[in-house]
């Protein structure tokens, strides 16, 4: 293919949405929102043009009120286009746009991509996979962990309590944020474990809490402490709502109370909690190797409708 003439530049603004939507995936129903909130922002989104016609695309996500990209979660190509100038065409294109959009001499953000829980048995999204990753490795990117995207759906049976443990709300940040620190001990989840090899549990409990569950909006009282009937902690869950829709953003078992079955008691709770409000869906999400949660969020009716992968440049 030839890859000469191109235009690589960010879009004008949100009259070439339309533009930058020619190319299909899951989160283009959210990007009009995403730029009227400040969690895009139009020098963020870059397109590769020959002509009118797009050839490939990129675009970062961020936190509102953040001034840096925190997500490289767009990253199309024209799936049309002749092998092996289409994987060209986005490596060119991610290499002009990180030079432009990344502040200079900074990590660069982890690359996420939804999609299809069969992808490796489908030959188109199988090789759709396979070129944005390549992409993404010819710019010195690895594959850092694949996660099950999971739901569930009204109408899908919760168990009511069983009586085994007392669930409470969180007396304070304090005591959440010395269960989490408990709670990293043995962890499966590929972003822990990767922290816990450059900060301490505590370090790293800190990190999670003010970089994500603190910014929820959503009511601190959805937030539940198991315990024992006597009152010690076993595990935690916190139930939330981000900007799409309702999760359950952690839920957790204290390394001691571990191989007792108290996660399915734990997941229920959380799950009630968000069903209470007619909710439209739960989501949440787990790594592929985590067999212990993965399976825990199969008992409790939470179907894996799809994958994502995330890569990093660290």
């Amino acid at each position: 293919m030839d890859l000469d003439n191109l235009t690589m530049r960010p879009i004008a603004g949100r009259e070439e949405l339309g533009l930058f939507n020619r190319l299909p995936y899951v989160l283009n129903d959210e990007l009009a929102d995403d730029l009227a909130q400040g969690r895009r922002r139009p020098e963020w989104m870059w397109a590769a043009l020959r002509g009118d016609r797009l050839l490939a695309r990129a675009a970062w996500w961020s936190r509102p009120g953040d001034d840096t990209p925190f997500l490289l979660d767009v990253l199309d190509i024209d799936d049309d286009l002749a092998d092996p100038g289409r994987v060209s065409v986005g490596v060119r294109l991610l290499h002009a746009a990180m030079a432009a959009a990344l502040p200079a001499g900074a990590p660069r953000p982890l690359y996420s991509r939804f999609i299809p829980p069969g992808w490796r048995e489908n030959g188109p999204a199988r090789q759709a996979v396979q070129d944005r990753m390549t992409i993404l490795e010819r710019t010195g990117a690895r594959l850092f962990v694949e996660r099950l995207r999971l739901e569930w759906r009204p109408g899908t049976p919760v168990p009511p309590p069983d009586g085994r443990l007392v669930f409470r709300p969180v007396q304070d940040d304090g005591e959440l944020l010395n269960l989490m620190t408990r709670a990293l001990h043995g962890t499966l989840d590929a972003h822990s474990r990767d922290e816990l090899t450059r900060m301490s549990a505590g370090e790293a409990a800190v990190r999670h809490f003010e970089g994500e569950l603190a910014r929820y909006t959503s009511p601190k009282d959805w937030w539940q402490i198991a315990t024992l009937p006597a009152g010690a902690p076993v595990g935690f869950v916190i139930p939330a709502r981000n900007d799409y829709n309702p999760i359950i953003a952690y839920v957790a078992v204290l390394p001691e109370h571990r191989g007792h079955g108290y996660i399915d008691d734990i997941l229920a709770e959380g799950t009630r909690i968000l069903a209470r409000h007619d909710v439209p869906r739960i989501r949440a999400s787990t790594d592929l190797g985590n067999t212990p949660m993965a399976n825990a969020f199969q008992r409790a009716g939470y179907v894996n409708f799809g994958r994502e992968i995330k890569m990093t440049w660290s």
